[in-house]
């Protein structure tokens, strides 16, 4: 009796042992359905000058974690110091000749002025005297009219003088024209452009980082020479990593910008949460970075998805990972 009663008991255990596993399976089989792989990719920003020379220092080394402003290298710069020094006194020349022009003339060169129009005031006085004479004498007979006729001209020719005087002396308290004064300016100005021009080509020499991150290469070691925009330092900054991942095209209905997603990785325990931030236009097919031979012949749509600054501080490019998508 008591064999036969425990058959029925054995037969139960091992039914509901059979359900709960089936159970775990099905719910491991919709768990892995939406997972997907990936792998981290990063989007590096290479540090150049624009301009050629030799490598004179390398303030950074692989690895180094870098603040926004810290200096990465510099250049040989002794030739753009040149120019500025060059474009830096042509300027202050500029500029002095746009003060000279807007002042009158020098003191001495006014007195000089001053005495030639009384040098020819006192021979117009003198000259009108003549005439006078000259005139009293024609009228009696007692002189020529060739000689009252010479000193009509001598008088007319020292008035002429002294008006002539006179004008040079007003220009010469009023100082240049105003299309001098503003060509002078126009030159100032061209100047000032130059030396602008030449401090930035000189600040090119010298190359900061552009934003916090982690220095993954540099391609030169100091003393050798570096062509003009050829990179010197290779900069990784956390929001340019991201996760790429591809979904199937049937799959993909399911997934919108914005939404969070579960990001694991290899020594982790806890996932990552991340935001999709792009879904691809383009259906393509299986890329290399999966092999399985499965996927090989489905088409699928690739996803990024992107994370707070400090996660993304965490991850390296080529990490793989897997995608837990619908949170």
């Amino acid at each position: 009796m008591i064999g036969c009663n425990q058959k029925p008991e054995r037969v139960l255990i091992f039914i509901g042992c059979a359900f709960v596993v089936l159970v775990a399976l099905t719910s491991c089989s919709s768990h892995s359905s939406n997972r997907v792989q990936g792998y981290v990719e990063g989007e590096f920003v290479y540090v150049a000058s624009p301009f050629s020379g030799q490598l004179e220092s390398l303030f950074v080394h692989r690895g180094q974690w870098v603040k926004a402003g810290d200096p990465l290298f510099n250049l040989d710069s002794q030739p753009q110091k040149d120019s500025r020094d060059q474009a830096a006194d042509e300027l202050a020349q500029a500029r002095s000749n746009l003060e000279d022009a807007k002042k009158p003339k020098r003191p001495t060169e006014i007195e000089s002025i001053k005495a030639q129009l009384e040098q020819a005031q006192a021979a117009l006085v003198l000259s009108q005297k003549e005439f006078e004479r000259q005139d009293n004498l024609e009228k009696t007979g007692a002189s020529a009219p060739q000689d009252l006729d010479r000193a009509r001209s001598t008088r007319d020719q020292n008035r002429k003088r002294v008006a002539q005087l006179e004008a040079d002396l007003e220009t010469a308290q009023l100082g240049s024209r105003i299309d001098q004064i503003a060509a002078a300016k126009a030159v100032v100005q061209a100047k000032e452009a130059a030396l602008a021009k030449a401090e930035w080509d000189l600040s090119q020499k010298r190359q900061n980082a552009p934003q916090a991150g982690v220095i993954s290469d540099t391609l030169y070691q100091e003393g050798e020479w570096v062509g003009a925009g050829r990179p010197a330092v290779v900069l990784l900054p956390p929001p340019n990593v991201k996760v790429r991942a591809f979904v199937s095209e049937t799959e993909i209905a399911k997934i919108h910008y914005g939404e969070q997603v579960q990001v694991f990785l290899d020594g982790l325990r806890e996932p990552l949460i991340g935001k999709v931030s792009f879904i691809s236009p383009q259906v393509e097919y299986t890329p290399p970075v999966i092999y399985s031979q499965e996927s090989r012949s489905k088409l699928v749509i690739m996803i990024e998805i992107r994370f707070d600054y400090k996660t993304a501080s965490t991850l390296h490019p080529g990490q793989p990972v897997d995608v837990q998508l619908g949170l």
